[in-house]
């Protein structure tokens, strides 16, 4: 693991080619694969993919990689080596994506959004028919107080004195009052339920349009787009970021707006109107992605924007629910795929342009 592995076998020319340049500027640091990935904190193994072609590195491995050269050297890395490595690391981006991988992630996308679906529905069939029989008993127990009421009570009293006359009928009115606070609650449960299922159902409908997207993208069967076309908003505090998804972008011919700040997306909400989507990056300093989204979500001219959260962390459930809670509606994983942002961007792009046309 402290030698460079040999480039990996079948590589497309995109991928050998940035492997190369990357070896080369790994190799002048006179270091073993072991003691830079110790130093980066990084799994040696995984160094060594990135360095064989065998796999592509996020941008960030190779900025570091770009600073540890200089600090070698003693001299910044000219603009020209690192425009040259972009352009080689995009083309490589371009080659190592398909739409093949990108319905591969939103199917799995799919797939777990229906299984939050019928999960949910589970739950709400088990807790609908909780709260019948609550109901019911409840019915049951009204019907025996009143008619020991009636056998009881020539005339309506009070019902502390009732129940000092009668201890039986305080233990049903206690049990009457405790199933009453238990329909409250599994009511709210319920209604979490239902929620929680008419979202996943929604977002299960939006991906299989996502989907779609691919397909039409890939067999280049998608109509022209109308020439007054929405806007897109892409947040993200790392430069080279916003350039890799303009990148990607630009060929959906929308105007790209890309801001570096949560407070500059704010107010390039305020400056402009129609915008279809918002890319949004969930990691950024001062105030975050669902900091940011949540002030969105607040304004009435914004809050029915879109947002997708671009995520390095994983999309994992507590990371989702927070994103979700704080008003986002989809999610990508750094590294992005190009397909799939570009078939999520369409997406909401086609139901912003049906939406205005009502």
């Amino acid at each position: 693991m402290g030698e460079l592995r040999p480039l990996g076998d079948d590589l497309n020319d995109a991928s050998r080619a940035l492997a190369q340049a990357l070896r080369e500027l790994f190799e002048s640091l006179h270091l073993s694969v072991r003691r830079y990935a110790a130093r980066r904190r990084l799994d040696p193994g995984t160094v060594s993919r990135y360095l064989n072609g065998t796999r592509l590195p996020p941008w960030q491995v190779i900025s570091d990689l770009f600073t540890d050269v200089a600090e070698h050297r003693g001299t910044a890395v000219t603009t020209e080596a690192i425009e040259l490595v972009r352009g080689l690391y995009g083309s490589a981006v371009d080659a190592a994506s398909s739409p093949k991988h990108a319905v591969e992630i939103l199917e799995q996308q799919l797939a777990d959004a229906d299984h939050v679906s019928r999960r949910s529905s589970v739950r709400g069939d088990v807790l609908g028919d909780a709260l019948l029989d609550r109901t019911q008993r409840i019915a049951d127990l009204e019907t025996r107080l009143n008619q020991l009421e009636a056998d009881r009570i020539a005339e309506r009293k009070r019902a502390d004195e009732l129940v000092r006359a009668h201890p039986d009928i305080s233990g049903l009115i206690q049990e009457r009052n405790a199933l009453q606070l238990e329909v409250e609650r599994l009511g709210a449960a319920l209604h979490e339920a239902q929620a929680q299922r008419a979202a996943a159902e929604g977002r299960c409908d939006l991906l299989e349009r996502q989907l779609e997207a691919v397909e039409q993208a890939a067999a280049a069967a998608l109509p022209p787009g109308p020439l007054d076309m929405p806007k897109i908003l892409i947040v993200d505090d790392q430069p080279d970021n916003l350039l890799a998804m303009t990148a990607v972008l630009a060929t959906l011919e929308q105007e790209l707006v890309t801001v570096s700040s949560g407070r500059e997306a704010l107010k390039a909400l305020l400056d402009h109107d129609d915008f279809a989507v918002i890319i949004m990056d969930v990691q950024m300093p001062e105030m975050d992605g669902y900091e940011t989204c949540a002030h969105i979500k607040r304004r009435p001219r914004t809050r029915d924007v879109p947002i997708i959260f671009l995520t390095a962390m994983g999309i994992g459930s507590e990371h989702s629910a927070r994103g979700y809670a704080a008003g986002a509606v989809d999610y990508i994983s750094k590294p992005f795929d190009p397909w799939a942002l570009r078939a999520k961007v369409a997406v909401f792009t086609s139901i912003y342009l049906e939406r205005r046309s009502q």
